[in-house]
């Protein structure tokens, strides 16, 4: 993720109450890619992205069942509809 999205995730975090750092994963290059932390020093931190955003996706969609892995599909409105 890079810096803008950094921000929403650091937003939801903490509307949510989730624990995490979201932090540069070079200390030095703020530009480039971020991730979230368990803690913020950068020489301990394990990166814990994957199983928080997990936890926001719950949090948005709390009756959305577990997946294992993309889904893809179509949506298709009954007659008389337009899209």
């Amino acid at each position: 993720m890079g810096p803008d999205q950094a921000r929403h995730v650091d937003a939801l975090l903490r509307a949510y109450g989730i624990e995490g750092v979201v932090a540069p994963t070079d200390p030095e290059d703020t530009a480039g890619a971020w991730a979230v932390y368990d803690k913020a020093d950068p020489d301990t931190r394990q990166d814990i992205t994957a199983d928080v955003l997990a936890t926001v996706a719950r949090h948005v969609q709390p009756d959305a069942p577990e997946r294992s892995g993309p889904t893809r599909g179509f949506v298709i409105p009954p007659k008389g509809e337009a899209a």
